[in-house]
């Protein structure tokens, strides 16, 4: 499966087009990293686990959206475009969503 962020595939001429597909994913955040994290935005620098959740979130949604393009029959997914979105007070939950279109090259 191709996965690309632009709206064509190079050498490989978009033969006919699935539809719009998406992957969405909800993640959840714990105390003990929210705790962390607050001291590092405190004294300064990255936070890994937020980072780890970001990624695996990324990874989960694409996934589901390349599942999603396969059972319509389609080899590659163009033009695809990432959000992230807290959702909940004190930004408890994280949202990834995916979305493209699904195309046979």
């Amino acid at each position: 499966m191709v996965i690309t962020t632009t709206p064509t595939v190079e050498g490989h001429p978009i033969r006919e087009y699935k539809g719009l597909v998406t992957g969405e994913t909800i993640l959840g955040t714990n105390i003990f990293r929210d705790f962390f994290a607050g001291i590092r935005d405190i004294v300064g620098g990255r936070s890994s686990s937020y980072e780890e959740v970001l990624v695996k979130g990324k990874e989960t949604a694409i996934r589901e959206m390349a599942d999603r393009a396969r059972a319509m029959g389609a080899n590659a997914v163009v033009g695809v475009d990432i959000d992230y979105e807290s959702i909940g007070g004190e930004s408890a939950l994280l949202m990834v969503a995916v979305s493209g279109t699904a195309v046979v090259i």
